[in-house]
């Protein structure tokens, strides 16, 4: 198992989550206590997984309980009622960590950390595993106090 990102290189995906996700959702998360965790998700969740290529290597992967997916994906299509994660929904939501990320790549790129990222790839499930060679650091995200985003950081250093 590979070790994980440098704590200091965890700010530039934090910012860029918070940053995006309050000016696409007009919701304000705070960031609770990150620790190391496995990918064991028994509710059913929503989990959108990003790679990273470049200078870092690995993946960065956003989970939500279904009814945060649904709630998250209504506010981007403009308060829209979303009864089930359809295509769309599940557009919008791909959408919202394609710009967390790729402003997660502006960021590095300022700092002279050359990165890209890929298309990202979504799963829906209960009692979902996966697997990483790279220890997770998970961070969550909050909304009035309570948990409602999951980042996990799979990413290592060249």
């Amino acid at each position: 198992m590979r070790k994980a990102l440098d704590v200091n290189n965890i700010n530039p995906f934090l910012q860029s989550t918070i940053s995006i996700f309050e000016s696409v959702t007009q919701m304000k998360l705070t960031v609770g206590k990150p620790s190391f965790a496995d990918f064991s998700f028994h509710k059913p969740t929503y989990t959108i997984t990003v790679g990273v290529v470049g200078q870092m290597k690995g993946q960065a992967v956003l989970t939500m309980e279904l009814d945060h997916a649904k709630d998250i994906a209504s506010k981007m299509m403009f308060g829209m009622p979303i009864a089930e994660l359809d295509e769309m929904a599940c557009s919008a939501l791909n959408e919202l960590s394609n710009m967390i990320m790729g402003n997660t790549a502006t960021i590095f790129s300022t700092q002279g950390k050359i990165i890209d990222i890929t298309p990202p790839i979504s799963m829906v499930g209960t009692d979902l595993q996966i697997k990483s060679d790279i220890d997770p650091i998970r961070v969550p995200l909050l909304l009035d106090g309570a948990e409602y985003i999951n980042l996990y950081i799979c990413v290592y250093e060249e």
